[in-house]
């Protein structure tokens, strides 16, 4: 008996299959890409994101093109503290006074790596489009420059940064700037740890927004370099130099 006279091989009956299993691999690839965007939308949304470094703003904390972990989640529900540095959008007009040098990694290594990662949502492209630095006052904070030291102080008490901060010299002020402002609710007053070479709240006082910066801006926290391999480690927040900073109510 020849297959075409086999009621269970023959071409009539086998084209029904093919049609049945043509389109189930269709819905399986579906589903696949369906999957890797909701995937993709989470993790870039709620878990962490990675970004480069373009300026000098935040030396020697953070090198121009450091590649850094940002966590979005934590700060969701902890919120944020002061010494945490944060990844925000540009609140209006701080990018055109910023020194940016270069963005992006020529490390055919960690490009493949961000290549990688943007598949799902973890690497981005526009890091050049945010701003990176440190909280130094809070919502309410009284913040000025500079006492007899040449401290910054929050809420009538001297910060000790020199743990952190980049100054032209030893003794130098932490700022060059004197400022007296309270934190409005729901923003943040940041500074750069390259006291004398950052374009932060700061210089952005003549802006829209008076140089604070709206928490509905913050990307997130960055907590991670993890490139170049040889600084690879955890960032230092230096939260012991807020230790004995009142809260608002309590300040003077």
């Amino acid at each position: 008996m020849s297959i075409d006279d086999d009621p269970v091989l023959s071409a009539p009956a086998l084209a029904p299959r093919r049609s049945r299993g043509a389109l189930r691999f269709l819905r399986d690839v579906l589903v696949i890409i369906v999957i890797a965007i909701v995937v993709s939308f989470a993790v870039k949304t709620f878990l962490v994101r990675s970004f480069y470094i373009p300026s000098a703003s935040m030396e020697d904390t953070l090198l121009i093109q450091d590649r850094i972990l940002v966590d979005e989640i934590t700060p969701r529900f902890s919120g944020y503290e002061r010494g945490d540095i944060v990844v925000f959008t540009d609140p209006g007009g701080w990018l055109a006074g910023e020194s940016t040098t270069v963005t992006g990694s020529t490390n055919p290594i960690a490009a493949a790596g961000d290549w990688a990662l943007s598949l799902v949502g973890l690497s981005v492209s526009d890091s050049d489009d945010h701003l990176i630095k440190r909280i130094i006052g809070l919502p309410g904070d009284h913040v000025t420059c500079c006492n007899t030291l040449g401290q910054i102080t929050v809420n009538g008490v001297g910060i000790d940064e020199t743990s952190y901060v980049l100054l032209p010299q030893e003794g130098a002020a932490a700022s060059a700037i004197s400022f007296d402002v309270t934190v409005p609710e729901g923003e943040l007053w940041v500074l750069g740890d390259n006291r004398y070479n950052s374009r932060d709240s700061r210089y952005n006082q003549d802006q829209p927004g008076g140089g604070f910066v709206p928490i509905a801006n913050v990307v997130g926290r960055a907590f991670l370099i993890d490139w170049p391999l040889d600084r690879f480690g955890l960032i230092d927040f230096h939260h012991e130099v807020f230790a004995t900073v009142p809260d608002p109510d309590d300040g003077s």
